[in-house]
């Protein structure tokens, strides 16, 4: 049998702090609280993870908003992330955690990323004023100033625009609305609603305020850490791709989304690269 470390061959070992999971005989700890007695049963995963990350227990209003955007980031259908899953578990059905893997690993400037890229830029731009605007007229202006410089710099805005809901992400209104509930409609959604009510006056377009975006600003709102950001969408993901896994368990559709480029596919010359 091999012969595991223990405390006492290390006595000299060094520290390493955490205020997260500990364990010792008898007992496991989390946050600082009896993982057993005082975890397990009474927090709910959404307050966990959000403590977790935080080393803070969130408010009821807070935990609200948080599972929102949790169910608002879960499955948006089809998508990318959810065909690389199903894929990949055609080609490796003894591998869930690589086709879970495969389908996190799509999570970039396109899909699930722009929840961070939204936040992130939101943030910069309040971390510019000295003073929030105090009313909606103060708010618009600063979106307005904020929408022109990303024009005249021919960079796109983060969160304005959807392939689907061109007409509107339903998930937005319903995320402001809860965070008005909760109080915790803060500076980044006062922002991301004035940019969605101003930016026609630049672009000349109407788009969407999505889904992701607003995500975004909610869980800047709520003093998460920006670096963590996509981190949270990605958790959201992961119960989507567990959902999309189970029901290619049931009704499997990778086979025919394989064979359907498979069988279609059609022979060209070469192209060199320098003429692409």
């Amino acid at each position: 049998m091999p012969e595991y470390p223990t405390a006492q061959r290390y006595p000299t070992a060094q520290h390493y702090p955490t205020a997260l999971g500990a364990s010792d005989l008898k007992t496991i700890t989390l946050l600082g609280r009896d993982l057993a007695a005082d975890v397990m049963g009474t927090v709910g995963f959404g307050e966990l993870a959000f403590w977790l990350a935080t080393q803070e227990r969130p408010t009821p209003g807070q935990v609200r908003v948080f599972e929102a955007v949790l169910a608002a980031l879960a499955d948006h259908g089809f998508t990318p992330t959810a065909i690389v899953t199903r894929l990949t578990y055609l080609s490796a059905p003894d591998s869930i955690q690589g086709a879970l893997a495969a389908g996190l690993l799509g999570g970039g400037s396109r899909f699930l990323g722009v929840t961070e890229d939204c936040g992130r830029f939101l943030h910069a731009v309040l971390s510019r004023v000295q003073e929030p605007p105090m009313d909606d007229a103060g708010w618009d202006a600063l979106a307005l100033e904020t929408v022109r410089a990303e024009r005249e710099a021919k960079r796109l805005v983060p969160g304005l625009g959807h392939h689907v809901h061109k007409e509107g992400d339903p998930r937005t209104p319903r995320l402001m609305q809860i965070a008005r509930e909760e109080g915790q409609f803060g500076p980044h959604l006062e922002l991301f609603a004035a940019i969605g009510r101003v930016h026609p006056q630049v672009l000349g377009r109407t788009l969407p305020l999505n889904g992701a975006g607003v995500c975004g600003a909610a869980l800047a709102d709520l003093g998460l850490p920006l670096p963590l950001l996509r981190g949270f969408a990605l958790l959201a993901r992961t119960a989507g791709l567990i959902g999309q896994l189970a029901e290619e368990l049931r009704n499997p559709v990778g086979n025919d989304i394989f064979l359907s480029v498979d069988l279609n596919n059609r022979s060209v010359p070469p192209t060199p690269w320098e003429e692409r």
